[in-house]
């Protein structure tokens, strides 16, 4: 199945002529939008949008940004053939939204359609008139400049959309050093997303030894149940001289059963992602290859063309390292806290960690 990818949406509104106005794909919004300045490969898109009805011009508009990071959350949500509602993907979050599914619309492979939506009351199920989504459709591309509906015979049944709570976290002083507790605290939201993804997935979980501060719902991480107190007893890892000490600063190293070592992973929200991938490439030497074991780099949406760049480069091929998107990281989670998963298997992590090495 073809797969869109945020630089792919990037330069096909790059593509857009800048020397003219475009409307939005809902008749009821009067505003008109105009492209700025596009910037290759990873954003942002700036533009200026105004209202002419209510006497405001472009001269007088400011100018906005469309993030890097928010184009990377809808193209990872976007399949070939299936409608997508922004709200929906986005939330609450952005309120550039609607102009980026505008300038979408505006695209060859992009359409608007009106799916049908499921409405179950009382068990009485009928379908109604559904809201605004947009559809993928690169093998029927239209005009540059234009927005074409295509309809659907798809019905969506909106059930609550996901969204992530992050519990009472306390981040120690070791770990805002030389950042801002905002950066500090992301990167340990994140870490303790990995923690309780392995735990519903049958994993234990080391977490990095200058981060066991960490307390969570007001423990200490180290207390809680599935933490890996130390790598010196674990199957995996204690038998091979040097690899526990090598292990020691990761950020998270799932096992299982003690006979499997799923995924070890950095978190390169707040380092580079070079570090991470030569901590891992240490780590890996000490140990023997085992063919069920991931290598992960964990790290924001619009960080995902520094991921490649480094992965591929030849001093970190043998990683065959994997990326392991923080929408992917989260979305999972959600799924975690809503359903108690079994019966899965390690490849299902496959369908969240991008293969990012080229063969």
């Amino acid at each position: 199945m073809r797969k869109i990818t945020g630089y792919d949406i990037i330069e096909t509104i790059d593509r857009l002529p800048k020397n003219r106005v475009y409307n939005y794909v809902s008749l009821q919004t009067k505003g008109v939008i105009k492209i700025v300045e596009v910037r290759r490969p990873g954003g942002p898109i700036r533009f200026k949008r105004w209202n002419p009805d209510k006497g405001e011009n472009e001269s007088r508009a400011k100018i906005e940004n469309i993030s890097g990071e928010m184009i990377w959350r809808i193209a990872n949500a976007v399949a070939e053939n299936e409608p997508f509602n922004f709200d929906r993907i986005l939330g609450g979050s952005y309120n550039t939204r609607s102009v980026l599914e505008a300038l979408m619309a505006h695209t060859p492979e992009f359409y608007y359609c009106y799916p049908g939506r499921i409405m179950d009351i009382n068990d009485h199920v009928t379908v109604e008139n559904g809201h605004k989504h947009l559809m993928w459709k690169p093998e029927e591309p239209h005009a540059y400049g234009e927005m074409h509906r295509v309809e659907t015979d798809v019905a969506i049944s909106e059930v609550p959309s996901m969204s992530v709570r992050y519990d009472t976290l306390e981040v120690p002083n070791s770990m805002v050093e030389g950042m801002s507790i905002e950066v500090a605290r992301r990167h340990t939201q994140i870490q303790i997303a990995l923690y309780l993804i392995g735990l519903q997935l049958g994993f234990r979980t080391w977490i990095a030894q200058n981060d066991k501060g960490i307390k969570y719902q007001d423990v200490p991480l180290i207390e809680h149940e599935g933490i890996v107190k130390s790598l010196d007893g674990e199957n995996m890892v204690a038998p091979y001289e040097g690899a526990a000490n090598a292990g020691l600063l990761i950020d998270c190293i799932w096992f299982k059963n003690g006979r499997f070592m799923p995924a070890v992973m950095e978190v390169e929200h707040t380092t580079g992602v070079k570090s991470g991938l030569m901590r891992m490439l240490n780590f890996s030497r000490k140990l023997p290859r085992f063919d069920d074991t991931r290598y992960v780099i964990v790290a924001p949406d619009d960080d995902r063309d520094k991921v490649i760049r480094y992965a591929n480069e030849d001093s970190f091929r043998e990683l065959d390292a994997r990326y392991f998107a923080y929408s992917a990281v989260e979305e999972l989670y959600a799924i975690c806290q809503r359903r108690h998963l079994h019966g899965i298997t390690q490849e299902f992590l496959d369908c969240y960690m991008e293969k990012v090495v080229n063969d």
